[in-house]
Order: C-alpha cells, then sequence, then structure tokens
C-alpha cells in the first residue's frame, strides 16, 4: 500500500479511529492486523520470509537472555540470529548479482556456466533486517530486555509507518512506546496531519514532477546538451530527497497520529557543509545505524588516521551495497567513503582561523555549495541504470555544449522547487510540525492551505513509485 494512494487514504482514518476507540490492551493486536494488511498489500507471500527472520531474531533474543552468564553461548545465539536474517537478505538481495558476476567471470576464462536466479526483492527487506539485527544485538549488549510478547515483538518490525522505507528504529524507542497507552491529544493529531501534508507536497508536487524531467535525460544522455544534463542531475537531486523525505515525513506523521514518536531521518542535508555532516543529516537512522554497529566496534576515530581511514572506508562500502546490489551502488558508496577521509586529511593540516561575520558566511556558503555539488555529481552513480549509461552521461556532459536537444521545462516547476527549498532553509536544525507551533495561526494556515491545493492541483500525472521500495 502506498502513501500516496486512495487506499492508504482510505486505510489510515480507520486504524487511527480504532487505535483509539479499543482498549489499550488490545491495541498492539490491532496495529499487527493492519501492519500485516498494508504490507500483503503489495505481494502477499512474502510476509512469510518476514514471519521466518522474526522467529529467528524473538527465539535469539529470550535464549541469549536465559543464557545471560554463559558468554560462550549468549555469543553463538547472537551469531546464529545474525547470519540467518543476513542469509535471507543475501538470498533475495544478492544472489542474483553474485550469480550474474560469476557467470560473467567464467565466461571470460570460456567456462561453461548458465544459471540464473530470479528472485524478486520482498519490499523493505534491508530495512526491517537492520531494524532486528538492532534488536538482537542490544539484547546481547544487555542494553534491552527480552521481548517475551511475540506479537508485540513482530509489530516492532512490522509496525506500519515505518516498516516499507524506515526509519530503522531501535528497540530502545519503539519496542518500549509500543507497550505504552497512547492517550488521545489534540496535539498529536494536529502534528501527524501537518506532517502528512508536507510529506505528500514533497513527494507528489516536487519528487515526482521534477522526476519526469530526470527520466528523459537519464533515458538518452547523448539527445540533450550538456547544460540540461547539469540540470538533470540537479533534478535528481530534489527528486530522491523529496521522494525519500517525503516518504519519512509521511511516516512520522502516520505514527504521530496515534502519539508514536519514531526517528527523524532527514535534518536539511543539502546545507551540509561537508561530506561527513551531509551524512549526519541524510538518512539519519541509518547513519547511525552502521556508526553503532560497524564503525564503533572497529574502533571508530580512537585509532591512527590510517586505520581510522579503513573503518570509513568500509562503513561507506557497505552502506553503498546496502542500498542496491549492482557495482554502482559499491562504487558510489566507496566515493563518499574517499570524499569523507580527503576532508579529514585536509582539515587536520588547515590551521584554525578567526573569521569575521561577512567572511564566515561567505566561506560557510562556499563549503555548502561544495558539498552540494559534489553529492549531485556522485547521484549520477546511484541513479544510472548501467555502466554504459553513466559514461554516455559524462561523455555528453563534456561534448555536447554546442548540440543536443534543449530540455522544455515548464515554469510551474521551479515555482515548486523554489517554495520547497525555502521551507527546506526555514526548516534548518527544525521539523515541520515543531516550526509550526512557532508560527502565528494566520501564518500557519495560509501554509497549509497552500501545500493543500498543490497537492490538488499540482501533483504530477507521473505516479512515480517511492524509490528506495527497491532497498
Amino acid at each position: 500500500m502506498l502513501f500516496n494512494s486512495i487506499e492508504y487514504v482510505i486505510f489510515l482514518p480507520i486504524v487511527v479511529m480504532l487505535f483509539y476507540l479499543l482498549p489499550h490492551r488490545f491495541r498492539w493486536m490491532m496495529l499487527l492486523v493492519a501492519s500485516c494488511t498494508f504490507y500483503m498489500w503489495f505481494v502477499p507471500k512474502y510476509i512469510l520470509i518476514l514471519l521466518i527472520t522474526i522467529i529467528v531474531d524473538y527465539s535469539a533474543g529470550i535464549l541469549m537472555e536465559k543464557y545471560a552468564d554463559n558468554h560462550k553461548l549468549k555469543k553463538r545465539f547472537l551469531v546464529i540470529s545474525i547470519v540467518s536474517t543476513c542469509l535471507v537478505l543475501f538470498i533475495f538481495k544478492y544472489l542474483g548479482f553474485v550469480n550474474d558476476n560469476l557467470v560473467a567471470l567464467c565466461q571470460s576464462l570460456n567456462i561453461n556456466l548458465n544459471t540464473t536466479v530470479d528472485l524478486i526483492l520482498p519490499i523493505g527487506l534491508s530495512f526491517h533486517t537492520f531494524q532486528s539485527m538492532s534488536y538482537v544485538i542490544e539484547v546481547y549488549r544487555g542494553n534491552q530486555k527480552a521481548e517475551r510478547n511475540f506479537g508485540i515483538y513482530s509489530l516492532y518490525v512490522m509496525f506500519f509507518p515505518q516498516l516499507v522505507t524506515g526509519p530503522i528504529e531501535r528497540p530502545g524507542n519503539l519496542l518500549r512506546q509500543l507497550r505504552e497507552e497512547k492517550k488521545y491529544e489534540y496535539d498529536n493529531i494536529s502534528k501527524g496531519f501537518r506532517l502528512i501534508i508536507f510529506g505528500l507536497f514533497i513527494k507528489m508536487v516536487v519528487a515526482d514532477n521534477v522526476g519526469a524531467y530526470v527520466d528523459m535525460i537519464y533515458a538518452d544522455p547523448s539527445k540533450y546538451n550538456s547544460w540540461d544534463i547539469i540540470l538533470g542531475m540537479f533534478f535528481y537531486s530534489f527528486q530522491i530527497y523529496g521522494d525519500f523525505f517525503g516518504y519519512s515525513t509521511i511516516a512520522l506523521g502516520s505514527a504521530k497520529l496515534m502519539g508514536f514518536d519514531i526517528t527523524d531521518n532527514f535534518n536539511t542535508p543539502y546545507l551540509a557543509k561537508s561530506i561527513a555532516e551531509f551524512w549526519h543529516r541524510w538518512h539519519i537512522s541509518l547513519s547511525t545505524w552502521f556508526r553503532d554497529y560497524v564503525y564503533f566496534p572497529l574502533g571508530g576515530s580512537r585509532v591512527k588516521f590510517g586505520r581510522w581511514a579503513f573503518n570509513i572506508m568500509v562503513v561507506f562500502v557497505l552502506s553503498g551495497i546496502w542500498h542496491g546490489a549492482a557495482w554502482n551502488f559499491l562504487i558510489w558508496g566507496a566515493a563518499h567513503g574517499l570524499l569523507h577521509i580527503i576532508e579529514k586529511a585536509i582539515l587536520n593540516h588547515l590551521p584554525e582561523k578567526n573569521r569575521g561575520k561577512l567572511e564566515k558566511i561567505i566561506v560557510d556558503a562556499f563549503k555548502i555549495a561544495k558539498t552540494f555539488i559534489l553529492v549531485t555529481l556522485f547521484w549520477s552513480l546511484f541513479r544510472a541504470t548501467s555502466f554504459a549509461n553513466i559514461s554516455d552521461l559524462f561523455t555528453s556532459l563534456v561534448n555536447n555544449f554546442n548540440t543536443g536537444e534543449h530540455l522544455n521545462v515548464e515554469n510551474s516547476i521551479w515555482i515548486y522547487l523554489g517554495l520547497f527549498i525555502l521551507l527546506d532553509v526555514l526548516l534548518f536544525n527544525s521539523r515541520f510540525d515543531k516550526w509550526c507551533d512557532n508560527r502565528p495561526a494566520a501564518i500557519r494556515w495560509a501554509i497549509y492551505f497552500v501545500l493543500v491545493f498543490m497537492i490538488i492541483a499540482c501533483s504530477s500525472v507521473n505516479n512515480f513509485p517511492f524509490i528506495y521500495f527497491q532497498f
């Protein structure tokens, strides 16, 4: 079920009404049924795959707590849980990629190998896999008590607002809230609807409208002149941001309607002054997951520069692979890791300098522009359909300054983008629902009216699927 569908417009109010009408002890059951319905709306049979990982990790949590004094046995249960969960992820997400590369390697060596793997990736598999792993790791570390209620643990993994595309929740946040008795509060309803409206605007008006032009550029870059290829790359930066930020904002709002606070996944990432800061602001739940469960165990920054650089590359390469089973995602992750290391190395050799206010503004503006350009440049690796597509894109970018077709962009696109960028700047280090709290009522309602009007009148005719569904 898509957040921007008629089905969800009917589904969500029913769930919220039932949530508040039912006694507290029955709410988790209703939410679990609703979450299963939400997930099965896509491909019903794949809920069985999710059930397998839920059973394994639920059992592992209980066994680790039961044998807490036997460190060796406790660790064995952790390993079994993580290996089992990752094996499911590998089979459905990476087995085809490994098989295709193995076949290609054998062909280059004149070895006859002709195997095929044709499995459809269950929607959101990477997200709930990481959410399950965070639970068993926290139980192993002693930071989280094992959940004894199988239904509540299942709901922790399957909570519908963030089931398909995150944010990746931790048990210390979501699992605790699933046991709390939530009371009806107008403030939660108000903030929830604000977030949902804002998220729908970002997705349906901004991301989907610019997405149509992105598709044209990437379908055949050689047709267009260099300036329009740059424009297409610029548009993709806002398509993927608006698409994922929009989904995450609707997820926040949907959960908030019932009083649940889930993790903010974005914090104005395109105002970051470095690649490191960008990743503190983009897909925050994934960045912090890798920080806590990969980067810190490797030694983090409490090591020499060479080992730190290795740690960073491991994290970013894994992040790239997490996003997709293809070489372009691995290279994209490695490129961000390399940029992070280069920035750190440069900063280590630059003396600290006291700057005046105006000079600081200019320097910060330059840093923001530099970071945005680099991020936009490497988004092309993320968006491209193949290495041939990447080669075609950059070849045309270099050679087509005086040739190629012109991309006719409707003037309305600039209005949508301009409004979104303005709101994003105003929301720096804040969130739309909280930002609205500090505005006069007249301004708040004017903003609501404009957003709702644009959702109804200006939504793209192309209903693009959410980009992160594929992960």
